[in-house]
């Protein structure tokens, strides 16, 4: 995050430069600027820090400096204040304008300006206006903009993070399927304040509608009643106890609400409808029974829980559209149905207003109940069908809430209890039994198994594990037994993060929805301005009886268009691409990700853990003088280790274990950034690490050595030189198998015109040796985690879009610098956070798939999104009358209600197609 503050005492450019090396100190501060001539500080930072921390640092520098929120600063200068403030709620420029009129007519407000952009909002003032103010005058007309000071929309952000979850209550959050207002989420069911449409609620592992997942409890199978955490007997009837059924989720509780308002309104449209028609048949039998007049009685009674009940959610969302001027489809249909049934009635009430052309020949005003009702119950059908039809767009993560298993087995002191998942603690004992499923993720820690990961991974072939191995949660045992220790339980495992990273991605907004949001701010008010149009053109040139016609060919227009399908079609791709990739192990953070992975040029890749398995270990440990012996040189170089996390570390002190030597801890450890480490042990000051941490450390190599060293290195081996004092004493050779699959995945990825560059802080030599085994022309040795970054910014200076793909936690600055930064699942949490993209796997065939998934992606949004606006293109000139004088044709505002409902449910099946999309 980046804030604005303001900096007081300063005199001359050193007291700029000592404030801004003051402030830079400040632990978490990533960079901060200093202005001298606007007295002004900005401050980029991880997490947000308290200004009272500033404030001590600079009072610490000991001079008389100051910084201050700009909401406090000019107070009682008497000059006009300009303040930066931040923005929410905003999704389209009718937003930023409408916010930015708000603020302008606040009382002493000079000027306002607002960015759409960066969500900011600049107000220049006459005197200081407390921020409440402008919050007030924001919810007084309407929409959902918040205004606050930088810094405060983080706090609060986090704080509804972590409230809005009732316990047992599900998520108890909710979004608009459309994204209206980007990531925002509601705390409560209802519909989306912007288009109207039915908040969605998201899936969480811990939800009580999550299929076959957590917290279900037990319950006796005769007494319903009697609902327990664990499993046991009925105390009732002594029973088993078997595991409860997951409560309908909002979603299929909404879905089934509508389908029954959908049959009501169908009992009552149905006859009304038989009444209209029957004027067709010669003779009407109908009038036998009774004159139109009571007819048109009939059909308005039939029509009230129709539109006073059923369809009246529709009317509601039109009002509030037009109220808060956020214009959508019910906007359209509120006002082409309103005006169809308000006619009727006021024709049957006041006949003789109307002129004769709008009469029957019984004397009686033409009444459209028929139409009125037929359309509202057919887009009552279209919302039912794209209720149903939306259920399935993420019925991915409904897949992977299957795996999650209910239940577990701990063992304590020897003995063994079933007990529910939620119960188990970290660090508690499992034991997994053949065929089922592991219940958190943890560590092997007796027994060994082939497990099935297909689930996550999407690979079909079982995984051997033996003791000290990683399992997950949700994968499936073999045919052996094991215990296993758990280590991350609840929304800490590997699934529950892989569900939240696929809701979290579903709804953000990919950049080519701004495409639609542009379209829609100006849709629905030309909709209605062509609807105008057309009832004056048919009124004046139409033939008789030309009001009718006018009237008929209004609302038909009005009935037509569908911004609904223009918003549906990026979001409803985006979550069924996001769905299909967690279930082949590719997990997209945002919609940005997905969209622009199919724009990458250049692909860099690092070496260990990315190309390699990350799983090194010692050939040879090999003396060059007689004073130590391979024994001792590895007791030693165990010793430095010993504190140090990094792989090669990690794989020396495992060799010295299985080699039985036993080793010590050495003091005042010093990790050297891409040459290796340095340590006191036993009196000795030793360094172990690669050529350029010898010329530090003034330890010469000799040509023979360097002989030995590089004939290791050009066979794709690493090498760490030993040095006790300065003396070169020996070296530890260690390999990295390269994965089986790196070869045929960056092979396809250079046939797909993609440039795969290597970076490794390897030397020359092995780097040289493992890029010739994988045909690769371009790498980099001895390359830091500055000089990656670097190479990415070079080559983006260059208009590349490049794609970084690592697994360590120096490949975190590089992976947050490229355009897309893909992690690999077995890396690191440091990398995995830095990326957009994580492959569960981590295999380089995953990177391979997420191109081939943004390409369908995209294509699909496309299809969506031209598909739409064709639709509409047609859809609203035919409605209006073009073909009447060419072919005598004319549209029905009820065909015109079918097309429409039709549109969004072609939208979200066509969506539905990337399912079955081959990305292998």
């Amino acid at each position: 995050m980046k804030h604005t503050y303001k900096i007081t005492g300063m005199t001359c450019n050193g007291c700029r430069s000592h404030v801004e090396e003051t402030l830079n100190r400040v632990e978490g501060v990533e960079n901060a600027s200093v202005n001298l001539e606007s007295g002004e500080a900005e401050i980029s930072m991880k997490d947000h820090i308290v200004i009272e921390k500033f404030e001590e640092a600079l009072r610490n520098a000991g001079a008389n400096y100051h910084i201050m929120l700009p909401e406090n600063s000019e107070k009682t200068s008497g000059k006009p204040m300009k303040h930066t403030y931040k923005i929410t709620g905003m999704t389209c420029n009718g937003c930023r304008s409408h916010v930015e009129e708000i603020l302008n007519n606040v009382e002493g407000v000079i000027n306002a300006s607002v960015n759409l952009e960066k969500e900011e909002a600049e107000i220049s003032m006459k005197e200081h206006i407390k921020v409440d103010v402008f919050e007030k005058a924001l919810q007084k007309n309407g929409g959902n903009y918040h205004i606050m000071l930088p810094g405060e929309e983080q706090a609060k952000h986090k704080h509804q993070s972590e409230d809005k979850t009732p316990k047992g209550k599900g998520t108890g959050t909710w979004y608009c399927p459309m994204h209206c207002e980007g990531e925002k989420t509601y705390d409560r069911p209802g519909d989306c304040p912007v288009c109207g449409m039915d908040l969605v609620e998201e899936i969480s592992l811990t939800s009580p509608s999550a299929g076959g997942g957590q917290g279900g409890g037990f319950t006796c199978p005769m007494h319903p009643e009697i609902i327990k955490d664990e499993p046991g007997d009925c105390p009732i009837c002594g029973m088993d106890l078997v595991p409860k059924e997951p409560q309908k989720s909002a979603e299929e509780k909404g879905y089934k609400a509508l389908l029954k308002k959908f049959w009501i309104a169908v009992a009552f449209t149905i006859p009304i409808f038989l009444i209209a028609m029957s004027e067709m048949i010669p003779d009407n039998p109908l009038y036998d029974l009774a004159d139109m007049k009571i007819w048109n009685w009939i059909q308005f009674g039939l029509s009230l829980p129709v539109v006073f009940y059923a369809t009246w959610m529709f009317f509601e969302r039109a009002y509030r559209s037009i109220k808060t001027w956020n214009l959508n489809m019910f906007t359209l249909i509120g006002i082409g149905a309103g005006v169809a049934w308000i006619f009727s009635v006021f024709g049957m009430l006041f006949p003789d207003f109307f002129p004769d052309q709008f009469k029957t020949e019984m004397g009686t005003v033409h009444v459209y109940f028929e139409a009125a009702t037929v359309i509202l119950t057919l887009v009552l059908m279209g919302q039912v069908l794209e209720a149903r039809a939306h259920s399935r767009t993420n019925s991915a993560i409904k897949e992977l809430l299957k795996l999650a298993p209910n239940k577990a087995v701990r063992v304590v002191n020897g003995e063994e209890e079933t007990i529910s998942v939620d119960k188990i603690q970290k660090g508690d004992i499992l034991r997994v039994k053949p065929g089922d499923k592991i219940p958190v993720d943890g560590t092997i820690k007796k027994g060994k198994s082939s497990i099935d990961e297909s689930m996550i991974t999407g690979e079909p072939i079982p995984v051997d594990k033996q003791e000290g191995d990683k399992v997950n949660s949700g994968t499936i045992n073999g045919n052996q037994s094991f215990t296993m220790t758990a280590e991350k339980v609840g929304n800490e495992t590997l699934l529950a993060q892989i569900i939240k990273m696929v809701n979290d991605a579903s709804r953000s907004r990919a950049p080519i929805q701004k495409l639609a949001d542009r379209i829609s701010a100006y849709f629905v008010p030309i909709v209605v301005i062509i609807s105008i149009i057309t009832f004056v053109i048919w009124a004046i040139y139409g033939p008789d009886p030309a009001y009718v016609y006018a009237l008929v060919n209004a609302i038909a227009v009005l009935i037509i268009a569908c911004p609904c399908a223009l918003g549906l079609a990026t979001p409803m791709s985006v979550m069924v691409g996001v769905g299909k990739g967690a279930k082949n192990g590719v997990l997209i953070k945002n919609a940005r990700a997905l969209e622009e992975m199919n724009k990458i040029d250049v692909l860099i890749i690092d070496k260990t853990g990315t190309i390699t398995e990350g799983k090194p270990s010692v050939e040879k440990v090999i003396s060059v003088t007689s004073e130590y012996t391979e024994k001792e040189l590895t007791r030693l170089i165990a010793s430095v280790n010993a504190q140090s996390e990094h792989p090669l570390a990690t794989a020396t002190v495992n060799y010295a274990k299985a080699e039985n030597i036993n080793y010590g801890e050495a003091s005042e450890f010093n990790s050297v950034t891409g040459k290796g480490v340095t340590a006191n042990f036993e009196g000795k000051q030793l360094a172990l690490g690669n050529e350029k941490l010898m010329q530090a450390e003034n330890a010469k190599i000799s040509k023979d050595l360097n002989n030995k060293v590089t004939a290791e290195q050009k066979k794709g081996k690493t090498v760490s030189y030993l040095a006790i004092d300065s003396q070169i004493v020996g070296f530890v050779t260690i390999s990295d198998k390269i994965k089986r699959t790196s070869r045929e995945a960056l092979s396809e990825l250079q046939k797909e015109g993609i440039k795969v560059v290597m970076l490794t802080g390897d030397n020359e030599k092995t780097a040289s040796a493992v890029a010739k085994e994988l045909n690769l022309a371009d790498f980099k040795a001895g390359m830091v985690p500055q000089d990656k970054m670097e190479q990415v910014k070079k080559l983006q200076a260059k208009g590349k879009k490049v794609a970084m793909a690592g697994d360590g936690i120096n490949d975190a600055p590089a992976l947050a610098q490229a355009d897309i930064g893909i992690a690999m699942g077995t890396g690191t949490d440091v990398a995995i956070e830095s990326a957009e993209v994580t492959l569960v796997k981590g295999d380089l065939k995953g990177v391979l798939k997420a191109v081939k998934l943004s390409e369908k992606v995209m294509r699909n949004i496309k299809e969506n999104l031209f598909f739409a606006l064709i639709y509409n293109t047609i859809g609203v000139p035919i409605a209006a009358g073009v073909l009447y004088p060419f072919f005598g044709l004319l549209l029905s505002p009820m065909i015109a209600a079918l097309a429409m409902s039709f549109s969004s449910v072609s939208v979200i099946a066509n969506a539905l197609r990337l399912k079955s999309a081959k990305l292998d």
